[in-house]
């Protein structure tokens, strides 16, 4: 198991994951279609040509889900009960095909859960930054984490 308790962690940790990931145009073209998502901003390069970005943008949903993605080894893989919720999230610049994004993540909130006294409530904090070190995406996270066994 990966993931840490939720005694294993403290207000204020960082950690910068060392897992990359370069994204590809199959990666837009598949949560496109996954998600019955057709805007052509996502794949239609030629009306993509004379927009503001020039080329096609990838899909948002792949950028939030590659991002919160990449910290569960570090953070969560096997000591998840569940997903609470996603909120602030923000895009504050684009993501192309062939962008190379690294994660880092924060806790920013531990609490203890009233209804599962063998789980404690977390909120993270995760940035995602391209090759030119951009902040592309960022979101609060807030999951059940368990607690060490007795």
């Amino acid at each position: 198991m990966a993931g840490l308790w939720f005694e294993d962690l403290t207000v204020g940790q960082t950690f910068q994951h060392a897992m990359r990931r370069t994204v590809t145009e199959t990666d837009n073209l598949l949560i496109s279609a996954l998600t019955h998502n057709p805007a052509q901003l996502h794949l239609d390069a030629e009306y993509m040509k004379d927009s503001d970005y020039g080329r096609i943008l990838v899909n948002s949903t792949f950028t939030l889900g590659l991002m919160v993605g990449i910290s569960v080894g570090d953070t969560t893989l096997g000591t998840a009960v569940a997903n609470l919720g996603w909120d602030e999230v923000r895009f504050p610049a684009p993501v192309f095909i062939g962008d190379t994004l690294s994660v880092e993540t924060e806790v920013a909130e531990l609490r203890d859960s009233k209804s599962r006294p063998e789980a404690g409530i977390v909120t993270f904090i995760h940035r995602a930054h391209n090759q030119r070190g951009e902040l592309v995406a960022s979101c609060r996270r807030t999951g059940l984490q368990r607690r060490r066994p007795t």
